[in-house]
């Protein structure tokens, strides 16, 4: 999740975890019902997975694209998400912006977002108008638009939101730079937004060949949720998103493989920033492996709001630092479990490294407790039911399965196994990932006041 949503949700979490301290002891959860969703593959490859909710008189589409920032090859970051901007663009029938008028026209919502490991655009609107919807969705597929002048236009758009979003920040830069230090040849070293440099390099020649290559029905796949007749639904997604011509080339998935770090790393380096910040980062293990639920159960037990391990020790008991906080970014492919400190006044950078360090052995070397791994376990539950509230969370969970986890199944299949984990599982990964020589320490100095050594690998 990038920092800045982090921070955003950071109240809410924090009000959350404390209702949830409030009652350790309570049981988790009541399992919430499964999901009864049908999934089929059209002849040209998009994958289809139909959800009715009869509830209200909407319908919520989502179309996945399996293409993130970790497809895009050095010096051509960016791309993924210059699309989640080019696709409103305009296309054959449709002219640019139109597709968002279209929408909200008769009343409904539409807008997308790229991550590391996919693109993903939707709309909700009254059923009535699902037709609508598809051939918007088809349209823009088969048809895209990809101008000089729009590209050059939209370019700038980005560039500007980087500005807003990052560099203009105070710590915006933070989760990049983590990123950057913590990888050696996986894409996850830059960020889904892309460098400043890469965004002027880039050509339309570039732009298009991007589109041909991931913007295609055999590397998509159609999420529905809502009121509709499944057999109808499926019958006009194969009208609209069915006629789309599949690629006669396969999806390249050469993503290089990070190498496994085996020995400690310190780096420091100069930012332009009003405090210190410390970082220490694991690499883990992949979304989905047996490994990564207890991974997220630590996550929860070490840092999920002010009642959390690091933010309860670095801030409130020992004072060293302002802010604390961080997560295992469990996707695709393995990524990292942070912790960030951020140094209060009269205190060291050292010493926040030490207590970051002190509480990942602390878990390695010690079970956490009964209620401590009853608390994460009905935060999880919370998590897990407040995301299948709406047409659109449901739709979430389903692309999720489908495209990260390439197994439909675990859209259900995930909360049984999350209430079973155990103290001796939460100790096993600490003890697997939390080691010093898998181990990056990174101290970030506000700009002229950092070891006269400077930074750098």
């Amino acid at each position: 999740m990038p920092l800045q949503v982090r921070l955003r949700r950071f109240g809410a979490a924090v009000a959350c975890a404390a209702v949830a301290a409030a009652v350790p002891h309570v049981h988790a959860a009541v399992r919430p019902p499964k999901l009864d969703y049908t999934m089929t593959t059209l002849p040209n490859g998009m994958n289809v997975v139909l959800l009715e909710d009869h509830s209200t008189p909407i319908v919520h589409l989502q179309i996945w694209y399996h293409v993130g920032s970790k497809n895009e090859k050095p010096g051509r970051t960016g791309f993924a998400h210059l699309f989640e901007h080019m696709m409103f663009k305009g296309s054959k029938n449709v002219e640019p912006e139109g597709h968002p008028s279209y929408i909200s026209s008769v009343g409904g919502q539409s807008n997308a977002y790229t991550t590391e490991d996919a693109t993903v655009f939707w709309e909700t609107v009254p059923s009535q108008y699902l037709p609508l919807v598809l051939w918007l969705e088809a349209d823009r597929m088969a048809s895209l638009r990809i101008e000089e002048k729009t590209f050059k236009t939209e370019r700038e758009v980005v560039k500007e939101e980087r500005r807003m979003r990052v560099e203009n920040q105070p710590y915006g830069r933070l989760q990049e730079i983590i990123a950057d230090k913590a990888f050696t040849v996986h894409p996850y070293k830059h960020p889904v937004i892309g460098s400043m440099k890469d965004l002027e390099a880039a050509s339309i020649e570039d732009v298009r060949s991007f589109f041909q290559t991931y913007y295609v029905p055999n590397n998509a796949t159609a999420v529905l949720v809502g009121d509709f007749d499944a057999r109808e639904a499926l019958a006009l997604v194969s009208q609209y998103l069915g006629r789309v011509p599949k690629s006669d080339k396969p999806v390249p998935r050469d993503i290089p493989k990070e190498p496994a770090q085996t020995k400690e790393r310190r780096l420091t380096l100069e930012e332009s920033w009003p405090l210190p910040a410390v970082v220490v980062a694991h690499h883990i293990t992949y979304d989905g492996n047996p490994d990564s639920y207890p991974l997220h159960i630590a996550s929860k037990i070490l840092s999920d709001g002010q009642s959390s391990r690091i933010y309860r020790t670095l801030v409130y008991e020992k004072g060293i630092a302002l802010a604390a906080f961080g997560g295992g970014n469990i996707i695709e492919d393995p990524n990292l479990f942070f912790a960030v400190a951020i140094v209060q006044p009269g205190h060291t950078p050292e010493e926040a490294a030490t207590a970051l360090i002190a509480e990942l052995d602390r878990l390695r070397n010690e079970p956490v407790t009964p209620a401590e791994l009853q608390q994460a376990k009905n935060q999880f539950a919370r998590d897990y039911i407040l995301g299948r509230e709406t047409n659109q969370s449901k739709a979430d969970q389903l692309g999720h399965a489908v495209v990260i986890h390439n197994d439909t199944k675990t859209a259900d299949g995930e909360f049984e196994i999350f209430q079973d984990i155990t103290q001796a599982d939460v100790q096993r990964v600490a003890k697997t990932y939390f080691t010093a020589e898998n181990r990056l320490v990174l101290t970030i100095f506000p700009k002229g006041s950092g070891p006269a050594s400077g930074g750098g690998r």
